[in-house]
């Protein structure tokens, strides 16, 4: 039986294992628990139970059997390519991509693309997901770097882990916001109500921060500058809902919703230490056209 082997990302610390792994394989949360239960699923070599709460950097290991496999397919899947080298490719993720395989989305993500214009990718985050460090939204578009080997991939997610990788993005919410900067500092955690959300909430839950910097009012709503001094799920989703300020167009978090066509959130800046040159590298992205029709509608005069 092949073995499945998942390294937790700082995004995902915190969750309970059985809903870890019923949302990033295929196997129902049943099946999981069934798993655990028999000892077969290990962190970091020892079995644990399913209400552990992981931790980054946790390696989690188990097996399939190979009915149970759901193969990941190459797929021809145009791809907008701002970086590549022969270790990583930083790509302008659109929106309505999801990032990688999970339950009910097992094509037309980036990683099938990927694979498909890529000979090699680290497998470090194991099966399904070759070559991603991070992620961001399914609705979220920008920048996200993946790499081609287990070495870059090791190297950058330190700089995560360390916070010396930056990432930074645009961000239309609702309301005006007064206050010309501020940081949120609340712990952001699984919502106990629902499992498929996050919350600001003591309970089982991580640091997290937020700045973000005004950079235009409308008559209802404001445009952000956001960066991130932590990389939570959601986190900026989160927050900003947190402080009555929701993403435009967040379905799931949001109060203002215009239209179907996804939060207005665009990771616009990504910055890190080269794991070949050790230089610095910087990359930056347009605004995506709807948000700018938003903001020009608006009578603003940023990206008009």
């Amino acid at each position: 039986m092949p073995e499945i082997r998942q390294i937790v990302n700082e995004e995902d610390a915190g969750i309970r294992l059985d809903v870890y792994l019923a949302e990033n394989t295929p196997l129902s949360r049943t099946g999981i628990q069934k798993l655990i239960e028999n000892g077969e699923v290990k962190v970091n070599d020892q079995p644990t139970n399913k209400k552990y709460l992981i931790n980054t950097d946790d390696v989690i290991t188990f097996h399939y059997e190979e009915k149970e496999l759901t193969d990941i397919q190459p797929e021809n899947i145009p791809l907008d390519i701002v970086y590549e080298d022969g270790d990583l490719i930083v790509v302008n993720k659109p929106k309505d991509m999801v990032v990688h395989p999970a339950p009910g989305s097992y094509d037309g993500t980036l990683v099938n693309a990927l694979l498909y214009h890529c000979k090699e990718l680290s497998d470090v985050n194991g099966y399904y997901r070759p070559g991603i460090i991070h992620r961001i939204d399914k609705d979220t578009s920008g920048l996200i770097v993946c790499a081609k080997n287990d070495a870059a991939h090791r190297f950058i997610a330190e700089q995560l882990k360390d916070k010396t990788c930056y990432r930074k993005y645009y961000a239309i919410v609702s309301g005006v916001i007064q206050n010309n900067e501020g940081q949120i500092d609340a712990p952001i955690g699984r919502s106990e109500k629902n499992r498929q959300m996050m919350c600001v909430t003591p309970h089982n839950s991580k640091t997290a921060i937020t700045d973000f910097t005004v950079l235009e009012r409308y008559d209802d709503s404001s445009l952000l500058d956001v960066s991130l001094q932590t990389g939570r799920t959601h986190q900026i989703r989160v927050h900003m809902a947190y402080i009555h300020h929701s993403v435009v167009n967040d379905a799931k978090y949001g109060k203002k919703i215009i239209d179907a066509t996804g939060q207005y959130l665009h990771a616009y800046f990504l910055s890190f230490i080269h794991p070949a040159t050790h230089d610095r590298v910087s990359f930056q992205t347009e605004m995506p056209e709807y948000m700018k029709e938003y903001i020009r509608s608006k009578g603003g005069k940023h990206f008009g």
